[in-house]
This record gives C-alpha cells, sequence and structure tokens, in this order.
C-alpha cells in the first residue's frame, strides 16, 4: 500500500515540488523543541488580509448606504413638492430671488406676493424649475435639505435684536413689498 502522498502524486493531484516543501515543513516542526510556539507567517498573512477584505467591505457597505439614504431623502423631496406645489399660471407681477449667485425671476400674482414676504409660502427648488409649496411643507424640506429652500421669509426676535443702537438708517424701515 502506498503513502497518501504516493497515491496523490500519481494521480496527478499534486507535483513533486508540493511534496517536497511539505516534507520540509514537516522536518523543520520536528526538529522545534516542543515548548516553542509555531508561527505560520502564510497564515498570519492570510488572517491579516481576510480583516483588510472585510473593513474594505465594511467602508463600501457603508458608502453604498449613505447613497440609498441621500436617494431616499431626495425621493422624499420631490413627493412632499409635487403633492404640495401651489399654481402660479396666473401670476403677472415678477418675484425676484436670488439661485446661488444668478437673480432668478417668477412670475405670481398679488395674493402669492404677499404670502411670499409674510412667510406664509417658501419659494423651493424643483427638478430644473421653481415651485411655491406651504410654509410647513417648507420646514418640512428644510429638515432633509435645507438647499431646496430658496426664499422662506420669516421674522423672528433674532432679526430685530440685530438692529444697532448706532445705526443712523435704523428709522427708515425697509418695506415687505419692495421689488428689486
Amino acid at each position: 500500500m502506498a503513502s497518501l502522498q504516493e497515491q496523490l502524486l500519481k494521480a496527478g493531484m499534486v507535483d513533486e515540488k508540493k511534496v517536497k516543501k511539505l516534507k520540509q515543513e514537516k522536518r523543520k516542526q520536528a526538529k522545534q523543541p516542543k515548548g516553542t510556539v509555531v508561527v505560520n507567517e502564510s497564515k498570519e498573512a492570510a488572517q491579516r488580509a481576510l480583516a483588510e477584505k472585510a473593513e474594505r467591505d465594511r467602508e463600501l457597505n457603508r458608502l453604498r448606504q449613505a447613497e440609498v439614504e441621500k436617494k431616499a431623502i431626495q425621493a422624499q423631496i420631490i413627493q412632499l413638492i409635487s403633492l404640495n406645489r401651489i399654481d402660479r399660471k396666473k401670476g403677472e407681477i415678477a418675484y425676484q430671488f436670488t439661485d446661488g449667485k444668478k437673480i432668478k425671476k417668477v412670475f405670481v400674482d398679488s395674493l402669492l406676493q404677499t404670502q411670499l414676504v409674510k412667510g406664509i409660502i417658501a419659494l423651493v427648488k424643483f427638478k430644473d424649475g421653481y415651485e411655491l409649496v406651504p410654509a410647513t411643507i417648507a420646514d418640512k424640506i428644510a429638515q432633509r435639505d435645507p438647499s431646496v429652500i430658496l426664499v422662506h421669509n420669516t421674522k423672528s426676535a433674532s432679526t430685530v435684536a440685530a438692529v444697532e443702537e448706532d445705526d443712523p438708517y435704523a428709522a427708515y424701515q425697509i418695506p415687505d413689498d419692495l421689488m428689486w
């Protein structure tokens, strides 16, 4: 009866180099004293490679999850705007606002202009255009992505307190309906 190594060699499953290498490792292990710990470098390298791969996979999964969450938030914003937009087709008054560094305008009627100025409604960026939505919807959108909100006028105590006492123009109030 031939040894297992010889049988595998005859079957062509292993070559002579592997057989020699295994015999050398067996001899090295036999020569080492019993009390020493055998350090297998290939096993350690394999474990390090597995740990690195697992870390890369976790990072990729985290990035994918963040991308999925971002798409879900964008879908929520689009749904909020499309379901709650205010019709402004009969507008004849140009309302100007800034979008980034550009000055844009939308045409609204006098009621919508007044509501925009008072903060009852807000102007938001929607796909390639602009839409008007109620202030409550604008607040919900701002929680998800504040960069979508272009005009949302709110009067707070901090704006009143921001007026300095030595301001020579403090007596001259800027009208809310000022068109520029």
